[in-house]
């Protein structure tokens, strides 16, 4: 199961039984995950003009399940006492979708907090509690991207020519007083070029250890976060990076407004 993502190296983990639960009851939405995903790539480019916000790709990742019908849906649950409705609870989930036998709900979590993966978990416990799905899916950074971001923003870096604070705002983008100092510090303190110093900033302000990928994730669920829901979780590798794209950031500002008019993505 899942093959064709783990052969691009994609991590995936399957827990609760769900992967009989979708080998039985579930095979389409199986290929559907597959085909959404088993394509994405995202040019480094991407993760730089984002500023460690959701990326294009993400975006067009969600763009695809949405062709499929895995769409958003806002699950209410209203528990009532001898006919006297007492409260109302609603989760919102990002993409779903239902089929013959049941529901299956996915959420992607890029770069969030690292605590989105506490509600996504719960929501998702609470929802087949009810009855109301049948499998959770998250996706998030896999192990490899996570410790690879920075030599990846280093590369791109590099091969910019980004050499001073000054070549880095010709491409467009604006830096702190703040984050122009701890460059200038790391470089001072350790020595290293100004590549390597802006790539580690940018990776520790935007990427950090308390954001959410794959060992957070991991962590939550090995605690038993979310059990018992039947649960996969699909990790994005650093193979879906690619180089030389030679993407501008007026570029990738015009795509995000594209996806921002079909409703992929936020306007915020």
């Amino acid at each position: 199961m899942f093959e064709k993502l783990t052969e691009r190296g994609f991590q995936v983990e399957i827990h609760s039984h769900a992967k009989a639960i979708l080998s039985v009851d579930f095979p389409k939405a199986v290929e559907e995950l597959e085909e959404a995903i088993v394509g994405l790539s995202i040019p480094i480019e991407e993760i730089v003009g984002s500023g460690g916000g959701e990326t294009q790709g993400t975006q067009r990742l969600r763009r695809s399940l949405a062709k499929l019908g895995w769409t958003k849906l806002n699950f209410t649950v209203e528990k009532s006492i001898n006919g006297k409705a007492r409260e109302a609870i609603s989760h919102e989930i990002d993409h779903v979708k239902e089929f013959e036998v049941g529901v299956v709900a996915l959420e992607i979590e890029w770069n969030n907090k690292d605590p989105f993966f506490d509600r996504d978990l719960e929501n998702f416990k609470r929802l087949h509690a009810d009855g109301a799905i049948s499998v959770g899916v998250i996706v998030t950074r896999g192990t490899s991207l996570q410790d690879d971001m920075k030599a990846l923003v280093q590369r791109f870096a590099e091969e910019k020519g980004f050499s001073s604070h000054a070549a880095v705002e010709a491409f467009g983008l604006t830096r702190t007083k703040r984050q122009k100092e701890v460059v200038d510090k790391r470089m001072k303190t350790f020595g290293v070029s100004f590549e390597d110093a802006w790539a580690n900033a940018f990776v520790n302000d935007k990427f950090g250890k308390a954001t959410t990928h794959w060992s957070k994730l991991e962590d939550r669920v090995t605690r038993g976060v979310g059990n018992p829901c039947p649960l996969v979780l699909v990790g994005l590798p650093s193979s879906i990076v690619t180089f030389h794209e030679n993407l501008q950031l007026e570029d990738i500002v015009k795509e995000e407004e594209a996806l921002v008019e079909e409703g992929i993505a936020s306007a915020d």
